[in-house]
């Protein structure tokens, strides 16, 4: 057990999980002062990601050779979010609207303290004026340097992807700077390996002071909204994303199993950044180009967020419930139509749930802005499940869009998953080349 519990970084992290859960029950005012641990192992992570993302993007579109399938497979993905993030949003509105969920709260939004929403709203009203021209500009870093100094992943893109196209273009005469990126990318992902050694420690700080701050019981009062949200999510993930792995000829049980590790330490920190480089180095292992691991993973990040986009529609009706506020059907689809905009560019923005939620609902005068406050207490918790079908519906993506342009071997995939030996994957594979099968 000991031996299994050396190697497994799944097994150390449950083991974080477990005694900070303990630690923040039995010495609260200690486990307060753990939060640095948490947030220190994030930041480690996020401070590699814009690198990350630009080697792998340019070594992707430099490997791919053909710039119009680089486009060809950028068009897909983006036709594949909108479908799948509009579903999450029909579904999490429709089981919300059916459900008791928040009625007999009877709050007066008169009543409750807009004090602790300041920030969020005044961030809120000026994504809500902002116009498709502005976030289109906004795209387009300033410099160069800014877009990695501050870790905006789409900007970050846009970058990578003309720079690997530029690249690609000249590539007789650019190979040095193309084994450059291409070995930086090695070296990133090394030093990733290491930084995600320390999942486990920053799992038991960010748990140990979530639990002591917040108490195991600190669900009771809006418990009902926390499990809907739960139980959503997982209907989502079974359900619809079951539906379409299983018409790429996969399954999505042996996908999560594959996906284990990185899905408990998202758990633990509530953050599916602190995965991305080892999930693309993951999806690269199954058979996936990782030309087509490098473009649809970074865009999912922003633009294909299924928890978020059910996370809005249900906090929505939730809120409209329990201040008694009527929803006719325009209302609804106002709902609908609003989240489509909102839910887009969300990742990054620091208290992003609240502060779209609160976009959204700037929109919808029937639904009053203050009830966010009843949203509040629970959002971390909330924002677990959130964070896990994000990363769920973002791999589940690459997926469906490397099936589509033909970019994996189906065949190795389904070994992988199956877990049949000689195909495990390895920590120290190396990335950004094509997937080894071992014999």
């Amino acid at each position: 057990m000991l031996q299994l519990t050396k190697k497994s970084l799944f097994m150390q992290v449950m083991i974080g999980l477990v005694l900070g859960i303990a630690v923040g029950v039995l010495m609260p005012e200690q486990a307060v002062s753990l939060k640095p641990l948490g947030d220190g192992f994030i930041k480690l992570i996020q401070m590699l990601i814009a690198p990350i993302v630009f080697c792998v993007v340019v070594s992707g579109i430099t490997g791919a050779g053909d710039l119009k399938k680089v486009g060809r497979v950028g068009v897909k993905a983006v036709v594949y979010f909108e479908i799948v993030t509009t579903l999450a949003l029909v579904l999490g509105l429709v089981l919300a609207f059916h459900s008791s969920m928040g009625v007999g709260m009877n709050v007066d939004p008169k009543a409750l303290d807009a004090s602790s929403l300041t920030a969020y709203t005044e961030r809120a009203h000026t994504l809500q004026h902002a116009s498709g021209v502005s976030f289109v500009m906004n795209l387009i870093p300033s410099t160069v340097f800014g877009a990695f100094a501050n870790g905006d992943i789409l900007q970050v893109l846009v970058f990578a992807i003309l720079f690997g196209c530029a690249l690609s273009l000249m590539r007789e005469s650019a190979g040095g700077v193309i084994r450059l990126i291409h070995e930086s990318g090695h070296v990133l992902f090394k030093l990733i390996g290491i930084i995600v050694r320390l999942a486990p420690i920053g799992v038991f700080g960010s748990i140990a002071f979530t639990t002591a701050k917040y108490g195991v019981n600190s669900l009771q009062q809006l418990g009902g909204l926390v499990v809907m949200f739960y139980v959503t999510c997982a209907l989502f993930i079974l359900g619809v994303l079951g539906s379409i792995m299983k018409l790429a000829g996969l399954n999505i049980v042996q996908f999560l199993r594959y996906l284990r590790e990185e899905l408990s330490i998202v758990v633990g920190t509530a953050s599916s950044d602190a995965v991305l480089p080892q999930v693309m180095r993951k999806l690269e292992h199954l058979g996936i180009k990782d030309s087509t691991v490098g473009l649809v993973i970074p865009t999912g990040y922003s633009f294909n967020l299924d928890g978020f986009s059910i996370y809005l529609t249900l906090a929505a009706v939730f809120i409209a419930h329990a201040t008694n506020t009527p929803l006719s059907m325009a209302n609804l689809l106002t709902i609908l139509a609003v989240s489509l905009v909102t839910s887009k560019g969300a990742h990054g923005i620091p208290g992003s749930a609240i502060v779209i939620l609160a976009a959204t609902l700037s929109a919808i005068p029937a639904i009053p802005v203050i009830g966010l406050v009843l949203v509040l207490s629970v959002d971390w918790f909330m924002g677990i499940a959130r964070a896990l079908t994000n990363l769920i519906g973002n791999c589940v993506a690459t997926v469906v869009v490397a099936r589509w342009e033909k970019d994996i071997d189906l065949e190795r995939a389904r070994n992988v998953l199956g877990r049949k030996q000689g195909y495990e994957f390895v920590a120290q594979t190396s990335p950004l080349t094509p997937p080894h099968v071992h014999q």
